[in-house]
């Protein structure tokens, strides 16, 4: 074999190796969303699984106040179906319609002292407060996972490597920019 048939082979060798790299890359960052989407998913299901009990505790000193626990319940559902259904989009605009429910609850709750003092009441506070500081946490480091591999299918070379092995984008996780901040439970009840 010529030396010129050795260097075209290195040539190829070490063209293939990049195209893997670049591909193991690609795939790694799509694991990545994969794995804060799930990461999310978790912590909504754990408030998903609190909410109910929030009703049901805030139904028994809130006789006059059904639309307001209504309003909570049904944004819940809609939060579910999204989260089951995996659909970014319709998650962000369910979890705006929760944050305005739960903050909505959380103030006429004010006008109920009983309700206020109550242990169980004061417990899931706290509780959907944590949930919520840790979705922000997380919707951060996804939408940070989303970014990194939609900027990266779009750089040439990985471009053409992840067009062939349709590597698509991934929705960023936003809610209405009023809605951002998290429900601060203790701001709402002075303490």
């Amino acid at each position: 074999m010529a030396i010129g048939t050795f260097i075209l082979l290195g040539i190829l060798l070490a063209f293939f190796l990049y195209v893997v790299m670049i591909y193991n890359n690609l795939v790694r960052l799509k694991h990545n969303v994969s794995q804060a989407w799930s990461n999310i998913d978790v912590l909504l299901k754990q408030r998903h699984d609190e909410l109910p009990k929030l009703v049901e505790t805030c139904k028994q000193y809130m006789k006059h106040e059904r639309e307001v626990l209504e309003k909570v319940t049904h944004a819940r559902a809609a939060v579910g179906k999204a989260r089951e259904a995996g659909d970014v989009a319709a998650l962000g605009a369910a979890e705006t319609g929760l944050r305005r429910g739960l903050m909505n609850l959380f103030a006429v709750a004010e006008n109920y002292p009983e309700l206020r003092a109550n242990e169980n009441f004061q417990h899931l506070q706290n509780r959907i407060s944590q949930l919520e500081a840790q979705i922000a946490d997380r919707r951060e480091y996804y939408n940070d996972s989303v970014n990194a591999n939609n900027v990266r299918i779009e750089q040439f070379p990985d471009a053409l490597i992840a067009r062939s092995f349709n590597f698509g984008p991934r929705p960023l996780l936003s809610f209405e920019p009023g809605e951002i901040k998290d429900v601060n439970v203790k701001e709402l009840f002075g303490g």
